[in-house]
């Protein structure tokens, strides 16, 4: 799998990055992109040191969450609460789902400006001389949600029905995190990637996923003009560096959209919450 520092092993200064990120997203959880980049010497600390000014003050976060306002998604056959409970799926189970479906909805827009900013720092473009005001305050986070599965951890067949949905990061196999939390429940995922797969070349899921992503792109330079100057310490990374992130950074652009089209997707196919 992609490399990446779990929460439960951070320290220090990465664990403090974590929390942050954690209560700015307004999620229980830090996503793969994050992890990732924690993996590789200094990246982690930089990218926040250099980027945080932003989502410190919601500049970030307001772009993004405007930028997938109101997207239009395709619909999926609606899920019935007793497919559900064959599933195994209870009621506290189908509330999970539900957060989990918002909580990427609300974090990949997020991820994507993040992915967008830092773009353009890695080609050499220079930031504003902007004084974003820290104090913004998030919403509420949402949760709480299951952990991540482990692939490894899983039985054979369900290993293989995850990783169908699946991709890979600078050569490394990755599956995105709905995926994973989802797992919890092998026959909704079953159900899941049976229906899913078809909708990765369908041409108006594509085109929901587009539309999100040149409306984040058309919020990148207003935010990045927000930033201050780039720092003196810690220091940029090595430029040798540069092409795998870059490499990470296609397929987040690629996933995270997908993970905003296929989480309402799937939350609009629940039952009703009040039902």
């Amino acid at each position: 799998m992609l490399a990446e520092l779990r929460e439960r092993d951070a320290t220090g200064e990465i664990a403090e990055i974590y929390a942050e990120i954690r209560r700015l997203w307004a999620v229980p959880y830090v996503s793969s992109l994050q992890r990732h980049l924690a993996t590789r010497p200094g990246w982690l600390p930089w990218t926040w040191t250099a980027l945080g000014p932003v989502f410190a003050s919601g500049i970030a976060q307001t772009a993004a969450w405007r930028a997938a306002d109101g997207l239009v998604v395709p619909p999926l056959a609606s899920i019935s609460r007793d497919a559900l409970r064959v599933w195994g799926v209870d009621a506290a189970g189908e509330r999970a789902i539900r957060s989990i479906c918002a909580s990427f909805v609300r974090v990949s827009p997020v991820n994507l400006v993040l992915s967008g900013l830092l773009r353009r720092l890695l080609n050499g473009d220079p930031p504003g001389r902007a004084q974003p005001k820290a104090g913004w305050v998030p919403p509420s986070s949402v949760g709480p949600l299951p952990a991540l599965v482990e692939p490894a951890a899983l039985p054979p067949a369900e290993q293989a029905t995850l990783a169908s949905l699946g991709t890979t990061v600078d050569g490394q196999p990755f599956v995105p995190g709905l995926y994973r939390m989802l797992a919890t429940w092998p026959g909704l995922l079953a159900h899941l990637a049976t229906v899913l797969r078809p909708q990765l070349a369908d041409a108006a899921t594509l085109a929901a996923g587009q539309r999100l992503l040149a409306a984040v792109d058309a919020e990148i330079p207003a935010v990045f003009a927000a930033l201050p100057t780039l720092p003196t310490a810690p220091p940029m990374p090595a430029e040798k560096e540069f092409a795998g992130i870059r490499s990470a950074l296609d397929t987040y652009r690629k996933t995270s959209p997908e993970m905003v089209v296929f989480g309402r997707m799937i939350g609009d196919a629940l039952p009703a919450a009040d039902a």
